[in-house]
């Protein structure tokens, strides 16, 4: 399962912890109606207002996303802090020798959470917080991931009221909000906690043509964006250990953002398929367990995959790294916690 591991797709410099913008009671004050629920079971962050559509730069990827004050939004759910991207490019690789900018030497993340830990804090005035505790115990019994109740730790998750159901992708530094309407239920909380420990969405993927054909003529006006996926100029995908899931929790739904009733995403044969917010598939948690390993040994990279790591959003591809650059991909490697081109 593509599980653009990290920030992908799409994305940019991380540069900054995240600080608390909001006060842990604020609350968005327009919530997503029943008929409304999750657009065909893709999640929204704001299903009531697309926002301004502008393009960014987020962990080194060019990105198309919704700009709705606090933060950007991509795809539907994910959000994007405005303090971590830049509407130009950054130097985020370096060569060997070159000095990096004082600036950048404080506030990085790896994008994973230490030591397969998650921190949370729900807000007081959530409803319904069995759908929260119930989804972390299902990440918990299915992945070697615990969760744990904030008690003064910087990083954290904070589970809090919105709109409709968004997070942000790994973990960002500072606080990061996950937001749940009151009609987001226990499987779009997995989905969004998914989102939180590094888990893109499903049909993003670089070589989702092999297996889906996407319809833009039956798109909504305005929503296009929402199907963007990198470029994979120099890649053809042979190399690809693993396929498309149309099981994951994290697949957009065949109908998602139609403007006719007609689907959106096909399989390549032109049939629909049904999409699930029950449980993490196979897929997914085989994933989870190549990033989050039991032993807390090294992550397992799958070659094929994308991974958003130390601010840079990289391919692996036989056993190497490879940044898509203004020159075209490149190997990169980590050094000192910063990215080098080799």
């Amino acid at each position: 399962m593509k599980k653009s591991k990290f920030l992908l797709l799409p994305v940019l410099a991380i540069l900054a912890c995240s600080k608390d913008p909001i006060s842990e009671n604020q609350e968005s004050e327009t919530q997503l109606k029943p008929e409304e629920i999750s657009d065909q079971q893709s999640e929204m962050a704001f299903p009531n207002d697309l926002g301004s559509v502008s393009q960014i730069y987020y962990a080194g990827q060019k990105m198309p996303v919704e700009d709705h004050g606090d933060d950007y939004v991509y795809q539907g759910d994910i959000l994007i802090p405005k303090n971590q991207s830049s509407k130009s490019p950054q130097s985020i690789v370096y060569k060997n020798k070159e000095a990096i900018p004082q600036e950048k030497s404080t506030g990085r993340t790896s994008g994973m959470w230490p030591d397969n830990t998650v921190y949370y804090s729900i807000n007081s005035s959530l409803p319904d917080k069995n759908r929260i505790h119930d989804a972390i115990l299902h990440w918990e019994n299915k992945t070697p991931l615990k969760f744990v109740e904030r008690s003064g730790q910087s990083n954290y998750i904070y589970f809090t009221t919105g709109s409709g159901c968004s997070s942000y992708v790994g973990m960002i530094g500072g606080r990061q909000n996950i937001t749940l309407s009151d009609y987001c239920s226990t499987g779009n909380t997995i989905h969004e906690i998914g989102h939180a420990v590094g888990l893109w969405h499903e049909q993003s993927r670089v070589d989702r043509s092999n297996y889906i054909t996407v319809h833009l003529d039956n798109v909504r006006s305005g929503t296009e964006h929402n199907f963007h996926t990198y470029e994979a100029s120099g890649f053809d995908g042979d190399e690809y250990t693993t396929s498309l899931d149309f099981e994951s929790i994290m697949m957009y739904g065949a109908y998602s953002f139609s403007k006719n009733g007609e689907p959106t995403i096909t399989r390549t044969n032109g049939s629909t398929y049904q999409v699930q917010r029950s449980a993490l598939s196979s897929g997914d948690i085989s994933g989870i367990k190549s990033m989050y390993t039991d032993d807390g040994s090294e992550p397992k990279y799958v070659n094929g995959e994308y991974y958003t790591l130390n601010g840079l959003t990289v391919l692996r591809n036989y056993d190497r790294w490879y940044y898509n650059s203004k020159w075209g991909w490149k190997e990169v490697e980590i050094k000192y916690g910063y990215w080098f081109f080799v």
